[in-house]
């Protein structure tokens, strides 16, 4: 006890009215800046574009911009520059500073705060433009506005050349040149794929808006025009066009409610296709709702009821049958976008849309005009129903065959599958389950790891591959369900993250081309039925070497080509390179040490960039047409040892 009492002591003396720090300005940004962006990663580094751009979008949105240059530099420095209104060039009231100025340093402040400034705006709550500027290492602003042309300089968020009027000017808008600071982010190297996908989301989320896209670093040249009459009805088209399936009815069917000028607004684009998975995304003033919110919750509630509906009407469904939301679902493709004054967030980072008056809204849009195309269209109307009702015949099946499997304990929590070597350790934070391709490698690996807290599970017969199968049959695979008993948290509806036994999901696979195809069979089923694991950081690939190299007692071990020559230029000419055939030669030993010790081994974490290339990826790969996977292959054979999703 009089321990604990000094300790607390202790600790009241370093906790005094000095440690109390106040950060004053953009301070708080550049000390805290995953607060503001969310990660000095790359997602954090291309979030500094987002940003920018996001305004010249409130211009556009507010009918004053229809053409946005965006810039990648030779110096990797970015330029945006818009034709809308300009920034006022006179002193703000509030703060007795330049408009420009008050815009670019401090929090909070725009035109985003009421008094008329934008109707629609997105953005970070107003910080955007100063996060950005208080994120790079030099800013540089040029703001043509009621015809004169106003400059300033800010580096790292401070003012290095103050404001000025430059004089008159027949220009409007707003130029902005800035590099990110390299003391802030661990990488600064942009990304153009990632732009562009950026890009291009804005220029259908905004129709008829022209986003010029430029990429003028020494042999990266590039430029891509970005423009989209069609709004997210071409956005439907272009995502259902990506993926390795047929579209089961020719025409996007395209909802509106409201106006840019009449508030709120909303539309919904859908297509059907012959797949087995759904993509709905959703925006709110033009910011990704990756999360969803009440707008979803309205589109979901009224397509299910709608078609329900239509169903009876039409004496396909009858009494007490119907469909439920998953089945009407299957194979849809969705984009739905809303345009709201005051739009509130549950989050900084704007992941899910809280007012609850647009769930009426889309709600009202979707059983009024859907159901009014259904009656004008009865035969895209009929096969969508078709592809709801397979679906649903799919999904009674996939419950009797979890119920036969649950009734021989295969699926139940307390029965594990016999070929797993589990752990000791129970705490799933410190846990390790790894996924061994053949018997010969899992038995390395059993007597090879720590069985304190590794846990090991080879894998049995062929992997289904899960985007040609239902439910249905991932339950009635006998390489599929052992992994399924072993994590313990369940697929589909019965999925629950907080049962999962192992923290880390190890796939270990030979490093060769049959070794690449289970990992992607894998990542495959776990993209589709147990999404959240890879969104939650859990699934982990190993990374096995190519080659042991030795030279007497002297053991190395290179994990490519490139590695390899290194290795026997510095043991000498006489060392000799053997490449593995599989991991099933490699004694227990020499699989722990090289891939399996947490004190040596890499494994890479799988993450989920961007759902949509995710999506596209998985459908491409292992979908049922051939050419969209030659032409992948082709294009992307040489990237194929750095393939994420």
């Amino acid at each position: 006890m009089e321990e604990h009492n000094q300790m607390q002591e202790e600790l009241q003396k370093g906790y005094e009215d000095e440690q109390i720090r106040v950060l004053e300005g953009l301070e708080a940004v550049r000390i805290r800046p995953g607060m503001y962006i969310g990660t000095t990663s790359s997602g954090g580094l291309h979030h500094l574009v987002y940003e920018i751009v996001d305004n010249a979008i409130d211009e556009t949105q507010a009918g004053e911009c229809d053409t946005i240059l965006v810039t990648v530099n030779s110096d990797n420095s970015i330029t945006v520059k818009d034709n809308g209104r300009g920034i006022p060039g006179g002193i703000n009231p509030q703060v007795g500073l330049p408009t420009l100025e008050v815009v670019y340093t401090k929090l909070h402040a725009g035109g985003k705060f009421g008094d008329g400034g934008y109707k629609v705006a997105g953005g970070l709550h107003g910080v955007g433009a100063s996060v950005t500027n208080a994120l790079s290492e030099f800013l540089e602003v040029t703001s043509c506005h009621g015809g004169k042309k106003y400059t300033e300089r800010f580096e790292r968020g401070e003012v290095a050349i103050p404001f000025k009027c430059e004089g008159d000017t027949d220009d409007h808008g707003v130029t902005v040149h800035f590099k990110p600071d390299p003391t802030i982010f661990e990488v600064t190297e942009f990304d153009y794929d990632v732009l562009l996908n950026r890009m291009r989301e804005q220029s259908f989320l905004n129709a008829g808006v022209k986003i010029i896209l430029k990429d003028e670093r020494e042999g990266c040249e590039q430029e891509n025009t970005l423009h989209f009459e069609g709004g997210i009805a071409s956005y439907v088209d272009y995502l259902n066009g990506l993926k390795s399936c047929e579209r089961i009815h020719p025409e996007v069917i395209y909802m509106k409610i409201g106006t840019p000028s009449e508030l709120p607004m909303a539309e919904v684009a859908i297509q059907y296709n012959d797949s087995y998975n759904e993509t709905v995304i959703s925006f709110a003033n033009s910011m990704a709702t990756i999360e969803g919110g009440m707008h979803e919750t309205g589109f979901r509630t009224a397509l299910t009821k709608v078609m329900n509906d239509y169903a009876k009407k039409v004496g396909i469904l009858k009494g007490d049958d119907k469909l439920s939301g998953e089945d009407v679902r299957e194979g849809i493709c969705a984009v739905i976008s809303v345009k709201l004054e005051n739009a509130q967030f549950e989050s900084q980072t704007k992941a899910k849309l809280g007012n609850s008056e647009m769930r009426t809204l889309v709600d009202n849009l979707i059983t009024k005009k859907l159901s009014e195309y259904l009656e004008e269209n009865p035969n895209t109307g009929k096969m969508i129903l078709e592809k709801s009702l397979a679906a649903s015949r799919a999904r009674e099946a996939a419950r009797k065959a979890r119920e036969l499997t649950r009734r021989k304990s295969v699926l139940e929590g307390s029965t594990l599958p016999g070929k797993l070597a589990d752990c000791q350790e129970r705490r799933t934070e410190l846990t390790e389950l790894y996924l061994v391709e053949g018997d010969s490698a899992g038995g390395s690996a059993k007597d090879g790891r720590d069985s304190r807290f590794q846990a090991i599970l080879p894998l049995r017969g062929k992997v289904l591959n899960v985007e040609k199968s239902r439910l249905d049959k991932v339950y009635s695979n006998q390489s599929l369900i052992p992994i399924i008993q072993a994590l313990g948290c369940g697929i589909g509806e019965e999925f629950d993250i907080e049962k999962l036994r192992y923290g880390k999901i190890i796939i270990m696979a030979d490093a060769d081309v049959d070794g690449s195809h289970i990992r992607v069979l894998l990542l495959t089923f776990f993209f589709r039925h147990m999404r959240q694991l890879i969104e939650e950081g859990h699934i982990y690939l190993a990374q096995p070497p190519l080659y042991k190299i030795h030279r007497g007692k002297i053991v190395k071990y290179a994990f490519n080509d490139a590695e390899k020559e290194k290795i026997i230029e510095e043991l000498g000419t006489s060392a000799e390179a053997e490449r593995y055939k599989g991991l099933g030669e490699m004694d227990p030993e020499q699989l722990w040490e090289t891939t399996m010790d947490p004190s040596y081994r890499t494994l890479l974490r799988v993450n989920i960039q961007d759902a949509i290339r995710c999506d596209q990826l998985f459908s491409v790969l292992m979908g049922d047409q051939v050419e969209p996977r030659r032409e992948f292959i082709e294009q992307n054979a040489k990237f194929a040892e750095n393939l994420d999703i």
